[in-house]
């Protein structure tokens, strides 16, 4: 992974010292609240419900041990011992005294961490698939390019200060396993026939207020010209993006309000003029941040399929965990393992400093010291030999995280909601438990198979309800939580943004309206082999609607 050079040092350090005269300065009263804001904000920091909160970037989602046990030390130190991982790949503490919180970014700074751009209209924390460098139907690495376009963002003068919040994600496989549809810019890293490394361009995808998937500019936009193009991308929104309506702000609403077509004008007009500037990639400079990303030296280790066969056999609960939660490396003699933060009944995301810090021990001993985080809040051991998943599985009995849930019912996506976010209309916690708990038996969970509900607190959509097969979203209605359900929503390389159901659901009635929907799936699949989505889009909405509500005025 990347390392820090002098100028990267420097720079944090410096930053970390700048902010600690503004809390300083914030704590003696000389600056108030509203001077402040905007200083906090572009170090990380917000002001929530009942305390601060520090959003520290993780960037492309990968963690060093070494990493992983500072945010430990962090969560111990300055926190009540817990972190959150959110979708943004990113780890958030929720409970930080504003007068620690320089010293907990001096600790980040000490592992190469900050918590720069993970807030404010800036280009945030650039994302990238969490099985990178490792997945089988990877075309080719996107970590090297996320690192650029993150140098290339950072503290960018000309786009610090944009009319909204702007998202960017990477994948390089097949499958799409980063979202890229639903960011400002998504990036595909592709070949052409020749060979040569490219990038499908995605523009204009969302979720929060007003939905809307991302629109092909570019199919195939050549890897010298990737930071001329991104560059066009942002200079255009930042031209024309409305600032009068924080509601009407992302670059989504530019698309659509001035059209596709006329947007890629635009913006091809101002990659002309950039294309051929200092802009343009060197290869040089390519390969040497490639060669941060190389894949670790990894020895053959055949027998572990034999130990494998053996151990599955003698553990029905391991040989579940290996079936779920360990995916195809580009190594045989290796797998993926998906590390589930979410136990039955725990709060997802979560993870405590003790779990952190045995997490780290692990991918330390077996997985060639590399941590990933999943915009699905789970972390990932990427490289992992056959022979030492008994060893990890033992590991994550140990710390409570061996649930064999990867990608089922109960690995859902939640964010904090009303117990901790001033924004949010409905808590997302307290429902992620109950329908983990109601669902938690892994019989059911391996019949009803892969089903992913996310839960969002409010319209912002942090918890991507809009991409879940099962969206729920909490708003309020005369004083009173309320959670609505979306259908039908994925965000893979299909993407597809869920359909509103029907009228919401009280608190104390989502889990059953669940399993309503469940039940339904169940009885109108065409066989085990046809998921929920599948199910769904070849019949649409009305069986679920019918057993949910009995008719169609009733839904209304």
């Amino acid at each position: 992974m990347y390392r820090y050079d002098e100028f990267d040092h420097a720079f944090v350090t410096e930053r970390v010292e700048q902010f600690r005269d503004q809390v300083e300065r914030r704590l003696s009263g000389e600056l108030a609240e509203d001077a402040f804001k905007p200083l906090r904000l572009m170090n990380g920091v917000y002001l929530q419900l009942h305390a601060y909160m520090l959003r520290i970037a993780i960037p492309y989602g990968t963690l060093s041990s070494r990493q992983l046990r500072m945010l430990a030390h962090i969560a111990r130190t300055y926190d009540r011992g817990y972190g959150h991982f959110t979708t943004r790949q990113n780890l958030q503490f929720n409970w930080p005294k504003l007068s620690d919180i320089p010293d907990a970014l001096a600790d980040l700074a000490s592992v190469e961490m900050h918590a720069l751009q993970t807030s404010g209209n800036c280009i945030r924390n650039v994302t990238a698939d969490h099985f990178a460098g490792a997945a089988a139907d990877e075309i080719a690495d996107p970590r090297p390019y996320a690192e650029i376009l993150r140098q290339w963002s950072s503290v960018h003068p000309e786009f610090s200060f944009l009319p909204r919040k702007f998202k960017i994600a990477v994948t390089g496989a097949e499958r799409d396993r980063a979202a890229i549809q639903v960011h400002d810019i998504g990036l595909h890293v592709k070949k052409n026939d020749k060979g040569e490394i490219g990038f499908a361009v995605y523009v204009g995808g969302g979720q929060g207020r007003t939905p809307m998937i991302a629109k092909l500019i570019r199919d195939f936009l050549p890897e010298e010209d990737l930071l001329s193009y991104t560059t066009a991308i942002v200079r255009v929104y930042n031209l024309h993006g409305r600032r009068d309506n924080k509601y009407k702000a992302r670059i989504k609403i530019l698309v659509h309000e001035t059209g596709t077509e006329e947007l890629t004008r635009q913006v091809e007009a101002e990659f002309a003029a950039l294309k051929d500037s200092e802009l343009k990639l060197p290869e040089k400079d390519v390969q040497s941040i490639a060669a941060y990303f190389a894949p670790p030296d990894l020895p053959e280790r055949a027998g572990g399929w034999e130990n494998l066969a053996r151990w599955k056999k003698a553990d029905s609960g391991f040989s579940r965990w290996v079936q779920q939660n360990v995916q195809p490396h580009k190594n045989p003699d290796y797998g993926m393992v998906t590390i589930s933060l979410k136990p039955i009944g725990g709060i997802p995301g979560d993870a405590s400093d003790a779990q952190m810090d045995a997490i780290a021990d692990l991918a330390e001993e077996y997985a060639f010291d590399e941590i990933r985080v999943s915009h699905e809040q789970n972390l990932i051991l990427p490289h992992v030999a056959l022979a030492d998943l008994e060893a990890v599985y033992r590991g994550l009995v140990a710390i409570n995280l061996a649930e064999a849930n990867a990608g089922l019912i109960t690995d859902i996506i939640a964010c904090p909601g009303l117990d901790y976010c001033a924004l949010a209309n409905a808590r997302s916690i307290p429902l992620a438990q109950e329908i983990s708990r109601r669902f938690g038996n892994a019989e059911r969970q391996a019949e009803i198979g892969e089903l992913k509900i996310k839960i969002s607190g409010c319209i912002n959509a942090c918890g991507h309800h809009h991409v879940g097969h099962i969206g729920l979203l909490g708003v309020e209605k005369k004083g009173a939580e309320l959670y609505q359900i979306t259908l039908g929503g994925s965000g893979d390389e299909h993407t597809s943004i869920g359909e509103i159901i029907g009228r919401g659901f009280e608190p104390d009635r989502v889990t059953d309206a669940i399993e309503t929907i469940v039940d339904t799936y169940l009885g109108l699949r065409l066989d085990q082999s046809e998921n929920f989505l599948a199910a769904y889009r070849r019949v649409g909405p009305q069986p679920f609607k019918t057993a949910l509500y009995g008719s169609a005025a009733e839904a209304a």
